[in-house]
């Protein structure tokens, strides 16, 4: 079992990648939390240079509160990370975090239902961008 799930995209700019990436996760439930803009950061603080690289904290309230009406710790996971990088062919690629395999230490069957309906909405954003 990988631990992500991913797609490429061709002919979009970064930028754009960004919002399509955010608007299936909408879609799908998803808001956006956080974003995090690591190229920036690690050239800030490591004086390194990153192609871009963007991971977006998504969140469906629904099933985080089920998720922790479940396991109350769960919050250790939450919430879901999504990447988009630049790749070196001009390329863009989306990864979203598979749940099944994040939370696959904690034996919890509720939890483990819960973690299969954000693992499919995931994605089902996922392959939108395809």
């Amino acid at each position: 079992m990988s631990y992500y799930y991913s797609a490429i995209i061709n002919n979009i700019s970064f930028e754009d990648a960004i919002e399509k990436t955010k608007l299936a996760l909408k879609d799908e439930g998803f808001g956006v939390l956080t974003e995090i803009n690591i190229k920036d950061t690690l050239k800030k603080k490591l004086d390194v240079n990153l192609d871009p690289y963007i991971i977006l904290g998504a969140c469906s309230p629904k099933h985080a509160y089920q998720a922790i009406q479940s396991e109350p710790h769960i919050g250790v996971f939450l919430p879901c990370n999504v990447i988009v990088k630049q790749l070196k062919n001009n390329q863009i690629e989306v990864a979203a975090v598979n749940p099944i395999a994040s939370m696959g230490a904690v034996e919890n069957k509720n939890l483990g239902k819960v973690a299969k309906e954000v693992e499919d909405h995931l994605k089902k954003a996922i392959d939108a961008l395809k």
